[in-house]
């Protein structure tokens, strides 16, 4: 059984400088843990992260501090794994996360003895301060311990913990998708469609809002509203035809509204059932 003091990880090294980890190293700083170092192959970045935290930074790898007691990776998917190797190498007995919803905790396996997944769920922009209180965590540890203190951290930083498979985590990923990307995708289109005729997009912010709030307290499928949902042919086909123009948006609208008439229908099925 490791003891208390094997899983202490107030000494943290931040793997990456971007988003995630520059939010996360502001987090992990005002709880009271010890970040470090912060590394990037990216000077300017790690450089200017560093500075925020109060620590000492690193482009290169094999100049990683060996005595950190937690490693979180918040890189890009496509350059985890090969990460990985060289980190661990460092200090083996460490114990080794990355935050990304979509890889699986397996990429430590093999390689650390002690890993696991700290995902938070959210939108981070360097720009704009997080509430880490509104945060939920999806942690995944390779043990008991492991997932103890990742869920430990989590609460610390003022989140909440929520135990979650790579499975699982994959799907939530995919709704993150669905709920924030695209959704904020859709707010730039009719930012830039509103300003080609001369509309502030302001005024879509009380609408924005309003169909936010609503979700709290309704099932998404009971708030949606609109010509889609009860197909309105005679809306739906005056709006394809000024979007005549823009045969992207044109076909965004066209599919989506088919969507969402779709999955209406869907749903009253399911209720009659």
């Amino acid at each position: 059984m490791k003891n208390e003091e094997s899983l202490s990880i107030e000494k943290i090294v931040l793997v990456g400088a971007g988003n995630v980890a520059t939010h996360l190293g502001t987090a992990l700083c005002d709880a009271g843990y010890a970040v470090v170092q912060v590394f990037s192959r990216t000077g300017e970045s790690a450089s200017a992260l560093a500075e925020k935290l109060g620590c000492p930074y690193t482009t290169d790898i094999s100049r990683i501090v060996p005595d950190a007691g937690l490693y979180i990776v918040s890189v890009k998917d496509s350059v985890l794994a090969e990460v990985v190797p060289p980190l661990v190498r460092r200090n083996p007995e460490a114990l080794f996360v990355h935050t990304a919803g979509s890889m699986p905790m397996d990429v430590w396996k093999g390689e650390a003895h002690r890993y696991g997944v700290l995902y938070p769920m959210q939108t981070f922009s360097k720009g704009r301060a997080v509430d880490f209180t509104a945060v939920p965590f999806f942690i995944e540890g390779s043990g008991e311990e492991e997932a103890g203190a990742l869920r430990a951290l989590a609460e610390r930083i003022g989140g909440h913990a929520y135990e979650a498979t790579s499975e699982q985590r994959r799907y939530l990923h995919i709704a993150a998708v669905f709920a924030c990307n695209f959704t904020n995708h859709m707010y730039a289109l009719a930012h830039r469609l509103l300003a080609a005729h001369g509309l502030p997009f302001e005024a879509m912010l009380p609408l924005i809002d309003e169909t936010a709030r609503k979700v709290h307290e309704l099932p998404p499928a009971e708030a949606q509203t609109g010509p889609a949902r009860r197909y309105d042919g005679n809306v739906i086909g005056k709006h394809l035809e000024m979007l005549a123009g823009e045969p992207r948006l044109a076909e965004l609208y066209e599919k989506i509204s088919r969507s969402i008439h779709e999955e209406d229908k869907s749903q009253l099925i399911h209720k009659l059932k």
